[in-house]
């Protein structure tokens, strides 16, 4: 068992030790990806969150770079992000609890972004929180389509 080099936690590896150089096969838990589904921009912002979250204020902008590009990517590009977010939900591409969760995440961005003098820096809690909802969000945008096309097109081919 090792200590993971970014985030501290357990980690366990599987490898060939017979070698001076140890081979090593998988490791436990695995590596987060962002899913190929998503939009390039949103899921090199996603995983530059996943390989951050030691550095929370780093992964909170990271996963708010990521929420704006998917919005982006679906066609919202005028405006603030506050009103892109809004314009979504007006749009129903949003339910209205993820767009209160966009704007917490936005808020929480921000905080860090402009330094915020009550709250410059955001907690690992904040930033786990944060790459959790642009994870939650992508699936629900472009994941789950994919996945639904995919099927339809199997469907309809057999």
């Amino acid at each position: 068992m090792f200590l993971c080099s970014v985030c501290g936690g357990a980690t366990t590896v599987r490898a060939l030790a017979q070698k001076p150089q140890p081979q090593i096969l998988a490791l436990y838990p695995a590596e987060k990806s962002a899913h190929e589904d998503l939009p390039d921009i949103a899921r090199k912002f996603l995983q530059q969150a996943y390989e951050t979250l030691h550095a929370p204020d780093a992964s909170t902008v990271m996963a708010a770079s990521a929420v704006d590009a998917m919005l982006k990517a679906k066609g919202y590009s005028g405006g603030s992000l506050y009103q892109r977010i809004d314009q979504a939900l007006a749009n129903n591409v949003l339910t209205q609890g993820m767009a209160d969760w966009a704007h917490a995440v936005r808020l929480e961005a921000n905080g860090v972004r402009h330094a915020d003098a009550a709250r410059p820096h955001a907690t690992p809690e904040e930033a786990a929180q944060t790459v959790e909802f642009a994870e939650a969000l992508g699936n629900f945008l472009f994941v789950l389509t994919a996945r639904i096309d995919r099927g339809i097109a199997a469907a309809q081919s057999s």
